[in-house]
């Protein structure tokens, strides 16, 4: 297989410039596939697709029927991204999450910035993910986003940019970790003479992550355990694969108790204690008492063990209000007031309903913006203007008006491409990219991240459940001297 027929199509394309001549960090990638034989990309990929199955690498999707589960598609052909590129990537979401983890802070808290009128209090109080049981809580080391996945997407005019923050449950990194063996089983000489950052170390530096929570009085060897919904929940493979890689106790709330504020576990020796939870159930169903009172998934007490100090949760609850994507649209701002510096990481420019002037512009422009819900996540509750029907913008019309502080609205950006293995030959697709953030003692960015693409030709939405794989994202090793490896 070759790319002499491969066409740009007038994207910007990751692995080519603009005059079809292959990028610095990926020539040795491609002289590793035309070296092949032929054929040989072909079986490595089927390979790939057999492993899948067998290791079981799934997620369920919940409009078909009960449990059913489809492996994550993937393809062999990497995202590359070069070192000095990363780097700045690399400051920007370390910027980024410092910023935002002062943010939820400050609105469970003082809401300094609520008082000096950065953002309208109305926006806060009316965030779906906002909380007030959280009001003065205060979470280990006063960190609140543990664990972030911020996608970025590119652009036409190759500019990376935000679209949007994930710090309340995200998934997906067992794919990259996944992604990363797959790579070196099927298609180990690609590795050969190229420099590639490892990211096998991301589940260790999670559990340090997640120890360095331990509240005062923990043992040295804090107890840590995943929460998760049950085997139903479409990333449920992700909870017990990193459980496993932890090694830590994969439980459900029936596995859990809090006597006399102290979280404790079940076991067959009796109860043992727990210092830290690695949550991945929402905020909603994870406190009866505090929440949603028909949740059969949470522990009741959790909320108060919690704010006694006897127990740290990861992500902390409430931390969603920074999810809200009219929250999002003020993030430059935000990193402005806790950071005092511009930001990095460029968000995507961003039209908020709630504000009469954008709200006539966007129900002008419906066929060229990209509408989103602010609480949607998925691929749901959007409309992409260029793509839709006129009976299409008229029900989403009618929604920005009944709620407009619900809806935000893009520029249709035309998100760059990789080549992927089409049949038998190669033809460009549209990616994102997340990368995952880890803040303890300090805050660490996993070297490369899930790279998502869009199987359908022309689509420009990448999410499992919307028909989209993912990719290994490569970021490439600085040499000695300064220069890539």
């Amino acid at each position: 297989m070759h790319f002499q027929q491969y066409q740009l199509d007038g994207f910007h394309d990751e692995m080519f410039d603009g005059e079809g001549r292959p990028r610095p960090q990926a020539r040795l990638l491609l002289e590793s596939i035309e070296a092949l034989e032929e054929g040989q990309l072909l079986r490595c990929q089927r390979a790939a697709e057999r492993l899948l199955l067998q290791l079981g690498i799934t997620f369920n999707v919940y409009s078909e029927s009960a449990g059913a589960e489809r492996i994550f598609p993937f393809d062999l052909i990497p995202r590359i991204l070069p070192a000095d590129e990363w780097d700045w990537i690399e400051r920007g979401l370390i910027q980024r999450i410092h910023a935002l983890n002062e943010f939820i802070d400050d609105i469970y808290h003082e809401q300094k910035i609520l008082k000096d009128r950065i953002i309208p209090e109305e926006i806060i109080r009316s965030a779906t993910f906002y909380r007030p049981q959280c009001r003065g809580i205060h979470p280990p080391r006063r960190v609140w986003c543990h664990i972030t996945g911020t996608d970025l997407v590119r652009s036409g005019d190759g500019q990376i940019y935000v679209l949007e923050d994930n710090l309340r449950v995200p998934s997906g990194v067992s794919y990259v970790l996944q992604n990363r063996n797959l790579m070196k089983r099927t298609f180990p000489y690609v590795f050969e003479g190229l420099h590639v950052r490892p990211v096998d170390g991301y589940p260790s530096n999670l559990l340090e992550t997640l120890e360095a929570m331990a509240p005062a009085g923990s043992a040295e060897k804090p107890t840590v355990v995943l929460l998760t919904p049950g085997a139903y929940n479409s990333a449920y493979f992700e909870h017990s694969f990193l459980a496993q890689q932890m090694g830590i106790q994969l439980v459900e709330g029936g596995d859990l108790a809090v006597q006399d504020g102290v979280v404790w576990m079940r076991t067959t020796r009796g109860l043992h204690k727990v210092d830290v939870i690695y949550r991945r159930i929402d905020d909603d169903f994870l406190d009866p008492q505090a929440f949603r009172a028909d949740s059969l998934l949470g522990v009741p007490g959790l909320l108060e063990a919690y704010r006694g100090g006897r127990v740290a949760l990861a992500n902390a609850p409430g931390n969603g209000v920074a999810d809200d994507k009219v929250v999002y649209s003020y993030v430059p701002e935000i990193i402005r007031y806790y950071e005092g510096e511009d930001p990095i990481l460029p968000n995507v420019p961003t039209y908020r309903c709630c504000e009469d002037s954008a709200r006539k512009h966007v129900l002008a422009n419906l066929e060229k913006l990209v509408v989103k819900c602010a609480n949607e996540s998925g691929g749901y509750g959007m409309l992409v203007g260029p793509h839709s029907t006129t009976e299409q913008r008229r029900e989403f019309a009618g929604r920005i008006e009944a709620q407009p502080r619900n809806y935000i609205a893009q520029p249709t950006l035309s998100l760059s491409r990789v080549p992927t293995l089409v049949e038998d030959h190669f033809e460009g697709r549209h990616v994102d990219l997340r990368p995952y953030i880890l803040y303890g003692k300090e805050i660490k960015v996993l070297p490369g991240g899930l790279t998502r693409v869009a199987l359908r030709k022309g689509s420009l939405v990448v999410n499992s459940s919307q028909g989209g794989g993912s990719k290994d994202t490569w970021v490439m090793a600085r040499s000695p001297n300064g220069g890539e490896a």
